[in-house]
């Protein structure tokens, strides 16, 4: 893949993050049966569909039905004084309600299939739906009425094991991991680049503290660390973003702490201290766009890390249950029983998107590693053009 492609590939995910699943018709509550296949998966079974009459509407709403009988059918909305719902089958007509009011009636009530003649140990949608054919939903008079045809099918990634659309909870989980990455990474790049350039610019008693709260904190388990602070602070996002900052600026600040003895010591800065200039300002003057480069790049670097960090916790049922991240994906994945049902759907979307994110990451930072260093540009290039020749 050319890395102008990964960059372009970045900027498509975040607009999606950003815009959410609304601007691309997808629900966040239930839209069909549990764990319902992809819909184009398997055309033999019936799909969810919504009917709709009344408001806004036409007075009639048609559909060809070519399946066997549905899993599910609901009946909701609101009739007026003289309002009445007709269903029209080949087989005939059933007149679903007429009474004034708010509705809410489901095929598993008893007296909604007495009403319509149906036995109560009878299977409605199997009476609603008797054959192959025209079927149509019409309104007389005032009202606005919604008939939803549950089947075993539903969108682009099906549901999950609450009947959520796979595809709104992938979108969301992409936005709430591309937050926990960049913010955890954010903050511990400036955490890194404060103590890494205090620790070498300052050294002595300061330099020997920094390092060595940075030994003791490389030397910590840190999945084990972190289930426990997680349990403690509470399932919340920012906590999280927090959390993965805390046990993540180690690495900077000994890359920053590294490049600021090389430079403290240099010509230059020695003329400027000579000229009166502060330490502040040599620091976030002069010292600070000097290793800017490099940061770019472990930003670029650190965001895998913390969204496979956030992935790993999310996973062990250590986030807000409320955030469907994709760690929190595979998480109800593994809990309801998707492995058992062979709901592959609920599982691969999550872990393709976060194998690719992190993929792409990577090779945005390697890019930038290149910029910062022109030895490693170098060696880069000559391989591509050795296995050119091959």
């Amino acid at each position: 893949m050319k890395r102008w492609a990964s960059t372009a590939a970045f900027a498509l995910l975040a607009a999606l993050a950003i815009a959410g699943p609304g601007p691309l018709g997808l629900s966040d509550g239930q839209v069909a049966p549990p764990y319902s296949k992809p819909g184009w998966l398997d055309s033999s079974i019936a799909p969810s569909i919504e009917l709709r009459v009344g408001a806004g509407e036409s007075a009639a709403a048609a559909i060809s039905w070519g399946y066997s009988a549905p899993l599910r059918v609901s009946l909701t909305g609101a009739l007026g004084e003289t309002g009445l719902v007709k269903w029209v089958t080949p087989s005939g007509d059933f007149v679903l309600s007429q009474t004034p009011g708010e509705m809410d009636l489901d095929a598993r009530d008893i007296p909604f299939k007495r009403a319509l003649g149906i036995s109560p140990f009878e299977n409605m949608p199997s009476a609603l739906f008797p054959s192959r054919g025209e079927y149509a939903l019409s309104l007389e008079g005032s009202g606005d009425v919604v008939m939803r045809i549950e089947g075993g099918r539903w969108g682009l990634l099906g549901t999950d094991h609450r009947g959520r659309d796979m595809a709104a909870l992938f979108v969301r989980g992409l936005r709430v991991s591309l937050i926990v990455g960049i913010a955890a990474t954010l903050i511990a790049t400036l955490l890194g680049l404060s103590l890494g350039l205090l620790s070498g610019y300052a050294g002595g008693f300061t330099d020997a503290l920094v390092m060595r709260a940075v030994d003791v904190l490389l030397s910590i388990p840190t999945l084990p660390i972190l289930m426990v602070i997680a349990g403690i602070w509470g399932k919340s996002l920012w906590n999280l973003v927090v959390i993965l900052s805390i046990f993540s600026w180690m690495g900077t600040a000994r890359t920053v702490r590294a490049m600021t003895l090389t430079l403290r010591d240099a010509s230059w800065v020695e003329g400027l201290r000579a000229i009166g200039a502060r330490r502040n300002y040599i620091l976030f003057r002069h010292l600070v766009p000097e290793t800017l480069p490099l940061l770019l790049a472990n930003v670029a670097l650190g965001v895998p890390g913390a969204i496979l960090a956030e992935a790993g916790l999310s996973f062990l049922g250590l986030s807000d249950p409320r955030l469907p991240s994709w760690g929190r994906m595979l998480h109800d994945a593994h809990m309801f029983g998707a492995f058992a049902s062979g709901a592959w759907w609920s599982i691969l979307p999550a872990g393709i998107g976060i194998s690719v994110i992190c993929l792409m990451f990577l090779d945005i930072g390697r890019k930038l590693e290149e910029r910062a260093d022109p030895r490693l540009a170098a060696e880069t290039k000559q391989k591509a053009i050795e296995e050119a020749g091959a």
